[in-house]
């Protein structure tokens, strides 16, 4: 009874030491929880694959390849993808920018491999059943983290045909030991993600800086407010072109991948490819 009187005498302090109260129970709640891999997670993003690492060459048992029309997906198949580290030719990272402003974006990497073939990582908050993403929630351990490796297809059209957004395909600047070493990078963080559960974060563990750490980039406000990264990447001369305008125009790929849709995986690579290379001449 006396500490109410004392806190009714005093409504400001009152509502501190309330405000105080819930920070304390939220930092708690944070620090409390523990990330798992055994969830009931959405389909999209239930499937990690299983990997095999070698000095020269890999195998990924469980890369999506779903297609998609309009209402939705039509087939959810997934199957292996196994190369050398040697065959890689390219690596092509993709912006899906988000409603509400330019600031915001989903990234991805595609990598291109001899004979038109290619695979791609999302890494991507793990919902679960139910779920719908949240950024402000992601700061407090709500979601998972995931690495889910998928063919271009599945990718690609996922965005365009069914979510109807936008899709940028750069390419990147990199030596080929850069490439290799990105790559073999990635994979190994995928392992590590799918045998050892961690959260996902919007400001330190996001679909971006998740990359951007790999590639052993110094830290940029872009790596958060995603939407600004392929300017950053081009400042840093790994986006080639006179201009970013002009770089960014050239790698808007949405009319193109709608007309692809209905193509199968091998297939949609070829077509791709076709296109990037003639907009992006060796």
């Amino acid at each position: 009874m006396l500490a109410w009187k004392w806190i009714r005498s005093r409504p400001v302090t009152g509502v501190a030491l309330a405000l105080l109260g819930a920070i304390a129970i939220l930092i708690g709640s944070v620090m409390m929880a523990e990330p798992r891999l055994d969830r009931k997670w959405v389909e999209n993003l239930s499937l990690m694959p299983k990997i095999e690492l070698s000095r020269g060459s890999f195998s990924l048992d469980g890369v999506n390849n779903w297609s998609y029309t309009e209402d939705g997906p039509a087939t959810k198949t997934a199957g292996r993808f196994a190369n050398t580290f040697d065959d890689l030719r390219n690596v092509w990272f993709v912006v899906e920018p988000q409603p509400g402003g330019d600031y915001a974006a989903h990234t991805l990497v595609l990598f291109e491999f001899g004979g038109d073939r290619i695979v791609g990582l999302t890494v991507e908050a793990r919902l679960e059943e139910g779920e719908t993403y949240d950024a402000v929630a992601g700061v407090f351990n709500k979601f998972e983290l995931s690495y889910i490796w998928s063919t271009a297809r599945d990718l690609l059209t996922r965005r365009v045909t069914f979510l109807d957004k936008d899709v940028y395909v750069y390419p990147l600047r990199l030596e080929e030991k850069q490439k290799r070493d990105f790559l073999r990078a990635l994979i190994e963080q995928s392992i590590d993600v799918s045998t050892h559960a961690r959260f996902y974060n919007t400001i330190t563990s996001n679909c971006t800086n998740e990359l951007a750490k790999v590639a052993g980039l110094g830290w940029h406000y872009s790596w958060v407010l995603t939407g600004y990264s392929p300017q950053r990447l081009y400042e840093l001369k790994l986006i080639p072109g006179e201009t970013f305008e002009k770089a960014k125009a050239d790698a808007l790929m949405k009319t193109g991948i709608a007309s692809w849709h209905a193509l199968s995986a091998p297939e949609f690579d070829s077509a791709l490819l076709a296109e990037l290379r003639r907009r992006h001449p060796a």
